[in-house]
């Protein structure tokens, strides 16, 4: 039988003695790791020097520093004054502006302010947006008005009255109501009241009387009253009054303080 030819036995591949690895020689593979080092060393200066450059840019640079201050959302206050009592560090590096302490400022110095965000503007400003109380009672206080909003809080002291906003008279001196629970108990449950009186009577409500903590009325347009006892049932209340005034609709005095025996009487 003829042996392997010449070719075939190029082709086979050289026969290696025990211990001999294949691969680039120890040198080669020295280089080769030396330069994988290089590598990673330069990427990690260029990451410190990128890091670097970031921290100057947003404390150093003049680039990002709070040039202006703009307020949005008011109402009765006017953008100055919330912007003057803010009191921004104008110049300042943008990214050091305290923010919680604008806003905790601002709630404290304008009681006006039901709530308000601060927040930047990059690249150079600061945003402000209030939103403000609004009244839905008014109590007198000599000359002047002081507002109380939704939540009870009496707020601000004006001169003049907002209009289609109904005065509030407590008048609980004879009551012991006025000792159990106090002022603040006793207008919060008139604002609880001027919250569920029907869309068309809150309309036409002139003044809400609180004598005490379950006798409270509403005076409404064309000398009629309301009688709706305490805050509870508010809902049922409402029911009662609109079905009672669709009723009776000459009637000048209404009661539903017992929702479920609505009166009315007078014309």
């Amino acid at each position: 039988m003829a042996g392997p030819t010449t070719a075939e036995r190029g082709a086979r591949k050289p026969w290696k003695s025990k211990g001999e690895t294949s691969g680039p020689p120890p040198g080669r593979r020295r280089r080769r790791r030396l330069r994988l080092s290089g590598r990673a060393l330069l990427l990690a200066l260029a990451a410190v020097l990128f890091a670097g450059g970031g921290v100057w840019a947003l404390y150093g640079s003049d680039l990002l520093r709070v040039e202006q201050v703009k307020a949005s959302g008011t109402d009765v206050l006017s953008p100055d004054e919330v912007i003057a009592v803010a009191d921004v560090p104008m110049g300042s590096p943008l990214i050091s502006v305290d923010t919680g302490s604008i806003e905790a400022r601002l709630l404290k110095r304008l009681p006006r302010i039901d709530s308000v965000e601060v927040s930047r503007s990059w690249p150079d400003g600061v945003a402000v947006k209030v939103t403000e109380r609004k009244p839905v009672l008014l109590m007198a206080k000599g000359d002047q008005f002081v507002e109380v909003d939704a939540k009870g809080v009496r707020f601000a002291t004006v001169d003049k009255a907002p209009k289609a906003v109904p005065m509030l008279q407590l008048s609980p001196e004879r009551s012991p109501s006025l000792r159990r629970f106090g002022t603040a108990r006793l207008v919060a449950e008139a604002v609880r009241v001027r919250s569920e009186v029907p869309g068309k009577v809150a309309t036409d409500t002139r003044t809400v009387v609180v004598r005490s903590y379950d006798y409270i009325s509403l005076e409404l347009s064309r000398d009629r009253t309301v009688v709706w006892g305490s805050s509870a049932d508010g809902q049922a209340k409402a029911r009662a009054l609109t079905a009672l005034m669709k009723a009776a609709p000459s009637a000048r005095h209404f009661d539903v303080s017992a929702p479920t025996a609505p009166a009315a009487s007078g014309s």
